[in-house]
C-alpha cells in the first residue's frame, strides 16, 4: 500500500503515521489536512490521535534519495521509534529504515 500510494502521490510525497501491533506494523494512519508538495509532506499534527500504537512514520521521496533530510531527522526525534522513507522507482527494494537519530535500522517484511 504505500508503495502504491507514494506512486500515486508522484512528483509530489506522500506521508502517513505507522500503526503496530505486537511489534508489527499493520496499519497506515492518514492525517487529515496533509499537505504535500515536490520536497515535503507537512502533517497537521493536531490531528494526530492520542494513541500509543502508533510507532512512527513513512514518507516518500519522490527524488530517489533514500536517506533523510534534516527536516526528516526533526520529525524523527519528535513522533515514534521507527521511521520509513521510500523512493522513486517505488518498489520492493526502494525503501530504508530509520530510528529517532537517523541511523539505518533492519526492517523485517512479513506476510
Amino acid at each position: 500500500m504505500i508503495m502504491e500510494a507514494s506512486k500515486s502521490s508522484y512528483p509530489e510525497e506522500f506521508g502517513a503515521f505507522l500503526r503496530a501491533e505486537k511489534g508489527v506494523i499493520r496499519e497506515l494512519v492518514l492525517l487529515p489536512g496533509t499537505v504535500s508538495g515536490e520536497r515535503h509532506a507537512i502533517f497537521r499534527m493536531h490531528m494526530l490521535p492520542i494513541d500509543f500504537t502508533i510507532v512512527g512514520t513513512v514518507h516518500s521521496h519522490p527524488s530517489g534519495a533514500c536517506y533523510p533530510s534534516d527536516a526528516d531527522l526533526e520529525l524523527f526525534r519528535k513522533y515514534g521509534w521507527i521511521h520509513m522513507i521510500v523512493c522513486a522507482p517505488f518498489d520492493r527494494t526502494s525503501w530504508a529504515v530509520f530510528d529517532i537519530r537517523g541511523e539505518p535500522r533492519d526492517l523485517k517484511v512479513v506476510d
